[in-house]
Parts: structure tokens; C-alpha cells; sequence
């Protein structure tokens, strides 16, 4: 899920910069500290929206930067386990689809795709229903559930998120119109 956080951090502002404006300084650092690095707390930084407080700045014997505490206001992504998300199929393989749900791709098993038994359609890339027909193909928006979920903040590459749409209203987003125009009596 997004969020709105605040984080407390302490600075160094290296003695080139110190001429600088504090306020752009910091927030250039913090950028280059927390811009798409993943923490377990937090989830993964997608943007500083502001700089609520830059306390008194610290100079460390032998190091010429001087250290500021910080507290500003971050926007982040944190998945969540069993968490609804939405997100557009990005690539579709021969055991299932990867999904984009904001900053992170998951993995969307084709076991976890329908009750129908899917089968793989290597031609047209796409991943075809054997009894419904329905598929799904890059660049479909899909609603999905969080069943799961292991980030590595160490290495980000390596967090897994694994994914079902085989519950009620999950699914194709197209599959889902279709249901709802079947329930309201529309052919």
C-alpha cells in the first residue's frame, strides 16, 4: 500500500556543499540516501514530499561535513500480505504473468490465475483458459491478492511477491466488468 510517513535521519552534508541552500542540500542527500531503496519498515521510497524540521547542525572532530538531524515527510510502497492491489500484466511466460503493482513486479502463478485449468499460448504470448477461453496478455490491468510476500532489503531484486486472483472480484479487469454487466441483466 502507499503511504504517507515521517522519517527522523541524520544527514552529512559534505564541506563542498556547505554554500549551498541547507534546504536543497538535504533534500538532493536525502534523495541519493533513500530514493528506491527498500527497507523492511518503511517499504521502498518513492518520493520526499517535504522537509518538516532540520535541526542544529553537528561538526565531528576529523571530518570536515557537518550533521543534521532531519524530519521529513516521505511517500512510500509497502506491500502488504493479503493486501488487494491492482496492477497491469507486464509479461506473460510459460508458468504464469508478472504484474507491476507500483515500484515492484510480482508474480502471478498461472495455478493462481482462474479455476480454470490455463494454458500457455507461446505464439501469441498470452495465457488462454482451457474451459472459459478467457486469457490474459501484456498490458491487461488485473486486480490481484498479496498471498506472498518476502522482501530482501539487502538485495531488492531478490523480494518475491507472489500473487492469486482465484477469489471472488479478482481477475482480469475486463473479466470482472463482464461479471458485473451478467449480475445487472445486460447481455
Amino acid at each position: 500500500m502507499y503511504a504517507r510517513i515521517r522519517i527522523k535521519d541524520t544527514v552529512r552534508v559534505p564541506p563542498p556543499r556547505l554554500g549551498e541552500s541547507i534546504v536543497d542540500v538535504i533534500k538532493d542527500l536525502l534523495w541519493e540516501q533513500f530514493e528506491g531503496r527498500l527497507d523492511e519498515k518503511y517499504g521502498i521510497l518513492i518520493g520526499i514530499e517535504k522537509i518538516n524540521d532540520i535541526g542544529e547542525g553537528k561538526i565531528i572532530e576529523g571530518d570536515g561535513a557537518v550533521y543534521f538531524d532531519v524530519d521529513f515527510t516521505a511517500i512510500v510502497f509497502k506491500p502488504v500480505m493479503h493486501e488487494v492491489v491492482e496492477g497491469q500484466v507486464v509479461e506473460v511466460v510459460e508458468f504464469g504473468a508478472f504484474v507491476s503493482i507500483g515500484p515492484l513486479d510480482a508474480l502471478l502463478h498461472m495455478s493462481q490465475i482462474t479455476d480454470d485449468y490455463m494454458v500457455y499460448d507461446e505464439k501469441n504470448k498470452r495465457l488462454v483458459g482451457k474451459e472459459t477461453k478467457r486469457s490474459l496478455t501484456e498490458g491487461d490491468l488485473v486486480r490481484a491478492r498479496i498471498v506472498a510476500l518476502s522482501l530482501k532489503e539487502s538485495d531488492p531484486e531478490k523480494s518475491k511477491i507472489g500473487l492469486t486472483m482465484r477469489q471472488p472480484w479478482l481477475g482480469n479487469l475486463k473479466w470482472i466488468e463482464e461479471e458485473i454487466k451478467k449480475l445487472e441483466g445486460e447481455p
